[in-house]
């Protein structure tokens, strides 16, 4: 493929039969398949996610993404009756990013309330540059978090054609989540037990920890013909001290590096330096890696399948190469493998 034709959102596209679409997690977690693209040499093996601890040796360290996801999604009422469907995206010092359907009908100054005899009001203050969204406050409410907690729904994606479950509280959930702050799981994590992960720890495979809570910069789909054009938005991320000693160690060893999910491959990517290597950070990051990026902090990556035309799929795609992404993208198709968020997995060694 030339050059040209990497930067084509064109080449990010495919066709994807629905009944491929996860609507539930494997159940146990580490029983999903397991594509493995070694992408050096294009080679694919299909396995299963228990598996992938033959492909990590003694002193590599394997980086997770320890956010909560929160019940982000709530249904609320106008004045009129009508109900509405706000999706919080992220936490702001002036109020909650957050997606609203239908949008139209909800501009600035409009309020929505939650019935039940609750006083609890949502004011939205201002539109913001993305379908749908807009900054919102809450009013009379004490204690958003426990406010959530009681009213607010897990925020399953649109292609789950479901409501939510009490099951999905834990399910779309990682194992080792801490802090809360996103509204979508880092879903390539959905895959380890705590079993698998002990069994990692067993075998001299380090474990590290950053946080990036997911928000408008994942869900913002790209548009622009010209991948280059793209703006991704702003998501809060930390990286400890603990973590950022690990992570060169592994790399003064000579050892490999493992993201597990595209939050953790950005996160890293962005506070690596090359004269002084990873440091302890936190901020925001916007970053958008597509094909023709130098990876410098991440070796191997462990991710779920992507959407045609997503920022994650390009993210793989500059990692293990387009025309072996899209070729593995065809086998998992072939080979039935479950898509997206509740689905099976993919290694880049």
């Amino acid at each position: 493929m030339n050059s040209k034709d990497i930067f084509n959102l064109d080449s990010y596209q495919f066709d994807l039969p629905p009944d491929l679409i996860a609507q539930f997690p494997a159940e146990p977690r580490d029983s999903s398949r397991l594509l493995v693209l070694d992408k050096s040499s294009g080679k694919l093996e299909d396995r299963f996610f228990s598996d992938l601890i033959e492909y990590l040796g003694n002193g590599d360290t394997i980086v997770l993404n320890d956010t909560r996801v929160i019940p982000a999604r709530l249904f609320a009422y106008k004045d009129s009756g009508a109900k509405v469907e706000i999706l919080l995206l992220r936490r702001r010092r002036d109020g909650w990013e957050a997606l609203v359907k239908p949008g139209k009908r909800l501009r600035a100054g409009s309020k929505v309330g939650f019935g039940n005899n609750s006083n609890v009001e949502i004011e939205i203050k201002q539109e913001l540059d993305l379908p749908g969204g807009r900054l919102l406050v809450f009013h009379h409410c004490h204690d958003e978090e426990e406010f959530l907690e009681q009213m607010g729904h897990m925020p399953l994606p649109p292609y789950i054609n479901r409501i939510d479950e009490k099951e999905d509280r834990e399910k779309y959930q990682t194992v080792y989540a801490r802090e809360s702050g996103s509204a979508a799981a880092p879903t390539a994590g959905l895959h380890f037990s705590s079993k698998l992960l002990e069994r990692i720890k067993a075998k001299g495979i380090n474990i590290a920890s950053i946080l990036l809570h997911v928000g408008t910069g994942t869900f913002r789909p790209v548009k622009s013909q010209d991948i280059r054009k793209h703006n991704m938005h702003y998501e809060y991320f930390r990286v400890s001290e603990d973590t950022a000693l690990m992570l060169n160690n592994t790399r003064q060893q000579g050892n490999k590096i493992i993201a597990v999910g595209t939050t953790v491959v950005r996160a890293l990517e962005t506070i690596y330096n090359g004269h002084c290597g990873f440091a302890a950070c936190e901020g925001e990051t916007n970053k958008f890696i597509y094909p023709g990026y130098e990876f410098r902090a991440v070796d191997s990556l462990v991710s779920n399948f992507h959407l045609p035309g997503s920022s994650l799929l390009m993210l793989v795609a500059a990692l293990a190469g387009i025309d072996s992404t899209m070729t593995a993208y065809r086998h998992a198709i072939e080979e039935h493998y479950r898509f997206f968020s509740y689905g099976d997995a993919m290694f880049i060694k």
